[in-house]
């Protein structure tokens, strides 16, 4: 078998008394897309921030292609080719849908080629007749796909989703299912999601978080039949 490209083992996050994720033991694929989802308080976020360096574990580890970045710092693992779309844009309001995506393109491109990239990222993410505009000034959907640009930009191997969707309108829910499956073309994604329409139009696999640990791991079409996930998370919408 091929080695993971990232691998959790025992992984675990506490504050004070309270135990946010507790041993959890993850492997992802190379050019896999996966789902995470679970109740809210369920310990996703947290296990996304110590995938990027944002927080320390307090046990276990986190590897990526092998190498140990469990007490990496963010900037350190940007570099080595994770990157993370935040729930909340990450934007320069007062700058450009050209001018944010160059900014991070030009961390890693110089001159014509970083150029070049931000024509690429704008036309990938559908923005390129608003390439001028402020984005301040642009819809919710429109500043999340800026961000994925900015993310893109970078060329990451592995890119991390917290809720893509969320606050999205029906139209633009579809487009980002439609970019989230061309991204994995060529990379690696986890996807944590709170929206299960979304979650059906891009998702093979899924896990499932529960109480700070992994709960179960399957297929999605396991996931919507499995009663014990429809009673503490899904509810009547995994009948539809």
């Amino acid at each position: 078998m091929a080695a993971p490209l990232l691998e959790t083992h025992d992984l675990s996050a506490h504050f004070g008394g309270v135990k946010a994720v507790r041993n959890v033991n993850f492997t992802l694929a190379e050019g896999e897309l996966r789902c995470l989802i679970g109740p809210n308080g369920a310990g996703k976020s947290t296990f996304f921030k110590m995938l990027t360096g944002q927080l320390e574990p307090s046990e276990g580890e986190v590897r990526f292609r092998g190498k140990d970045i469990s007490h990496a710092h963010a900037h350190e693992i940007a570099r080595l080719g994770i990157g993370i779309k935040t729930q909340v844009p990450n934007v320069f309001d007062g700058l450009s849908v050209r001018e944010n995506i160059w900014l991070s393109a030009n961390r890693i491109h110089s001159g014509m080629r970083a150029e070049g990239v931000v024509d690429e990222m704008l036309e990938r993410i559908g923005l390129t007749d608003a390439a001028g505009r402020l984005v301040g000034q642009l819809a919710h959907g429109q500043r999340q796909w800026v961000e994925l640009g900015i993310v893109l930009s970078t060329d990451p191997e592995l890119i991390l989703l917290d809720e893509p969707a969320a606050g999205m309108t029906h139209e633009e829910v579809h487009k980002t299912a439609e970019l989230v499956r061309e991204i994995n073309r060529s990379k690696a994604l986890i996807v944590v999601e709170h929206d299960m329409q979304f979650i059906r139009m891009i998702a093979k696999q899924v896990t499932v978080f529960n109480q700070g640990s992994v709960l179960v791991e399957d297929e999605l079409q396991n996931i919507l039949r499995n009663p014990l996930v429809r009673d503490i998370y899904l509810g009547k919408q995994a009948a539809a």
